[in-house]
């Protein structure tokens, strides 16, 4: 009778045939998670758009009428979403892969499976909020009468990529945190508003002094929503070499963050 071996991968990649093979399981996760979110909801899924465009309102009052901040050539609300859009994508992203290790305890400790299914598969369920919240982007677009710029178009699924990228490697980093440290969960939340404001969403980058802009673009988040206000909506420019750092910190933010996974990979189960 044959005996059959499960061992923990010794190296740090992934294993895409491994994967390939539990798709069914990855497709549970995000789906039971779209269930879960919007279970015993009045409106459903149209949270994911009620949410962003409540905040635009809110942040055009507040910030375009009290408090003066404007764009450079575009009407304030549309601006705000353009950044709300993106931004929204990757913090919700990032606060659902960060806890998914820990919401998925039950499964994590009694069965066997490649355990960066869970974090990415949080991460799609926010892309799917995105395309929802993407066609009250596009109504805002028609209703000002903005054509889209083909630099946009052409760049609009790379810095969709770009964000997954960044909130995977970023939720990877921090959902092996958050399975020793439970103070993650607490201060997550935190971060995430704090980031909010040190990224361009509310005011333009014009606003920074051009010596310390290229410091904003270390966070890739900044990068993603500069261009598409550029090539959707021909707000401000685009600075390609700026555009490059964010990509690169993208990249290291998502080496670091599946590095730090892998390396604690096989003791999740002992101690979540």
């Amino acid at each position: 009778m044959s005996e059959t071996v499960i061992k923990p991968q010794k190296n740090l990649s992934i294993d895409l045939k491994e994967l390939w093979q539990y798709k069914e399981l990855f497709y549970f996760f995000a789906w039971r998670d779209i269930k879960v979110r919007y279970k015993q909801t009045v409106i459903g899924a149209a949270w994911a758009i009620f949410q962003p465009f409540i905040t635009m309102v809110i942040f055009t009052l507040f910030f375009n009428k009290v408090a003066g901040i404007g764009s450079e050539s575009v009407p304030y609300a549309i601006f705000s979403y353009s950044g709300l859009l993106f931004w929204q994508f990757f913090s919700k992203a990032l606060d659902q892969a960060s806890n998914s290790l820990v919401n998925n305890q039950g499964v994590v400790t009694k069965i066997y499976f490649p355990r960066i299914i869970a974090p990415l598969a949080s991460t799609l369920v926010a892309l799917i909020d995105f395309f929802f919240a993407s066609i009250i982007f596009v109504g805002l677009m028609a209703y000002f009468k903005i054509v889209p710029g083909g630099l946009g178009l052409i760049l609009f699924l790379p810095m969709i990529l770009v964000t997954f990228i960044t909130a995977s490697g970023a939720g990877l980093f921090l959902a092996t945190l958050n399975v020793k440290y439970r103070d993650v969960r607490q201060a997550l939340p935190f971060f995430i508003q704090t980031m909010l404001f040190l990224t361009p969403v509310i005011y333009p980058v014009s606003m920074v002094p051009e010596r310390f802009q290229w410091v904003l673009y270390l966070n890739p988040m900044t990068g993603v929503i500069t261009a598409i206000r550029h090539g959707l909506l021909h707000e401000g420019t685009l600075n390609w070499a700026y555009l490059a750092i964010s990509i690169v910190s993208c990249l290291v933010i998502f080496i670091i963050g599946l590095l730090y996974f892998k390396s604690q990979e096989r003791k999740f189960a002992d101690i979540i």
